[in-house]
This record gives C-alpha cells, sequence and structure tokens, in this order.
C-alpha cells in the first residue's frame, strides 16, 4: 500500500496554485550566501504524511541531503529563463546542478537542482525543487502529468535543527504575468502531503 502511494503521490485530478513571492538573497542582502560548493552537508530527517484523499495516514520515511544553495545571481538567470522561455528551458538551464538529493526509504534518490534558503522569524525556510519520479504509463501514454515534472519542498526548520513542512508531489512552475515576483506552483493533485518530524542530524 505504501508503494502505491508512493507512485501515485498527489497524482490524482484537482490543481492547486500555491503563490510564492521570490526574494533572491543575493537581491535583498538579508541572508548569508552559501556557496553551492561548500564542504558543509545538512541531512535531515523524518516522514512524509498524505492529509487527505484516498491515501490520507499513508506515509513514508525520507532523507533529504542538502550539499549547497543556489547563489542569487544564479537563481536570478534561472528564474530569467522560466520568465521569458518557459518549463522546458527552465528544466534543461538547472538539469546539471546538483545541491543534494531527497530519498523515499527504499528508493534511489532525486538530484535538487534548485535549492533556496530564507531567513524566518523561527528560524528557517528551506525551498527546493527537484525533477520527479516518472511512471511508466505516463512516458508511454503522454499524459497530461507529464506537464508537472517538479517535486517542490518547503520546509521550516527552527535554530535546534527541527521542524515540518510540505512537498507537492507534482508541479507545474511559472511566472505570474501580473506580478513578475510572484512563482505559480501547480499542484496536479488532491492535496500537498506533509513533511513531519523533520530532524537535522548531521551538518
Amino acid at each position: 500500500m505504501e508503494t502505491k502511494w508512493l507512485l501515485r503521490t498527489l497524482g490524482i485530478c484537482c490543481i492547486l496554485t500555491l503563490c510564492l513571492t521570490l526574494k533572491p538573497r543575493s537581491l535583498k542582502g538579508e541572508d548569508k550566501e552559501r556557496s553551492p560548493h561548500s564542504s558543509a552537508k545538512e541531512v535531515y530527517t523524518g516522514t512524509v504524511a498524505a492529509i487527505g484523499g484516498q491515501f490520507a495516514g499513508a506515509s513514508r520515511p525520507f532523507t533529504l541531503e542538502i550539499t549547497g544553495y543556489t547563489p542569487g545571481d544564479e537563481a536570478q538567470r534561472d528564474f530569467e529563463v522560466l520568465r521569458t522561455k518557459g518549463q522546458d528551458d527552465f528544466i534543461k538551464a538547472i538539469s546539471h546542478k546538483k545541491f543534494g538529493s531527497f530519498s523515499l526509504d527504499g528508493q534511489v534518490g532525486r538530484d535538487l537542482r534548485f535549492v533556496q534558503e530564507s531567513q524566518t522569524e523561527k528560524g528557517r525556510k528551506i525551498t527546493i525543487l527537484f525533477e520527479r519520479w516518472l511512471q511508466m504509463f505516463e512516458v508511454k501514454y503522454g499524459t497530461r502529468s507529464q506537464d508537472y515534472p517538479f517535486t517542490y519542498i518547503e520546509l521550516f526548520v527552527n535554530d535546534n535543527g527541527k521542524g515540518e513542512g510540505s512537498v507537492v508531489g507534482l508541479a507545474k512552475v511559472s511566472f505570474d504575468k501580473k506580478n513578475p515576483d510572484t512563482l505559480d506552483v501547480e499542484n496536479f493533485g488532491t492535496y500537498a502531503a506533509k513533511l513531519m518530524g523533520v530532524e537535522l542530524r548531521t551538518r
């Protein structure tokens, strides 16, 4: 049952749009930028839990390794590609990058293609994009879900390294035409899943 939930995570039928205001660190100067080639590595563990729909209550342990963060100027260039050329070219622009990995228990991890960090009142907010696991039937039949090639993660961590977050299993990204600083994340699914019991293990 857990395996079926994993393969079909959030791939049900409605679309939820999350509007995110982007604040690249290099432009705002709010945070100390980390080098993507830094030797420091953060390892988080926790549980992904479905919170609604037919898979409500299903859960799976996860491991998140962060080895670097997307530099602010690089993020701006990537977002300009997304803004002017669209999602397909954006994928090409970030597909060679690696800032860590995300894995579910028993599965090969996926490379993190985009990672940003910002400060909050209670700690840090970490935003992550990576190319999701594709199912065979999607490739074979060219389903509409192929237009949602990303997994999007929003993680909130306090100063003690503990926190929670959410994950959009099938996501499409684009910029709001009326507000060029707002990124739209569309979810091809009924509910986002929750990241629970998140804890920093190594740093």
